[in-house]
């Protein structure tokens, strides 16, 4: 039986837990060698552990340019193009909105809008990309949610 992804080459940020995950285990079983992300580094082996095989942890934080950059470095050196990108990385903290301070807003927004910002542009993408790929498939996950607390 053919799976879904056989021989695709997955990107996804935040797949260390929740989502992003789940979506890597899903497409390592579909076929697809996934390259996830993580800011902390055990929990990005625990993780690869986790999935398995045809998985590569890149240990980053998608709010710094520099290791999104070096993300689609290694993705180029090991795979040499780039399938999917799953923009999945986000983070939320309980905060009533008339204590959000300015570290709290910057934290968020760095990690939830400018990394997803950043992590999809087709020209950070089309590096890695060969000649004659087709332009790869991306998603984003909402960066933002209406729980209480997490207005922002």
């Amino acid at each position: 039986m053919i799976k879904k992804l056989e021989g695709k080459i997955a990107v996804i940020t935040g797949g260390t837990e929740g989502i992003g995950l789940a979506t890597a285990k899903l497409f390592v079983k579909e076929g697809a060698h996934a390259f996830i992300t993580g800011r902390r580094q055990k929990e990005l082996d625990e993780a690869v552990k986790a999935i398995g095989s045809n998985v590569s942890g890149v240990q980053g934080d998608v709010a710094k340019l520099a290791d999104l950059d070096r993300l689609y470095e290694t993705v180029s050196k090991v795979k040499g193009r780039i399938d999917i990108v799953f923009a999945n990385a986000g983070v939320g903290e309980f905060v009533p909105f008339g204590a959000v301070t300015e570290e709290h807003f910057d934290k968020l927004f760095n990690v939830n809008v400018r990394g997803t910002l950043f992590t999809v542009p087709l020209s950070r993408v089309l590096r890695v990309l060969p000649p004659s790929a087709s332009t790869p498939r991306v998603r984003l996950p909402s960066a933002l949610s209406c729980e209480p607390g997490l207005q922002i």
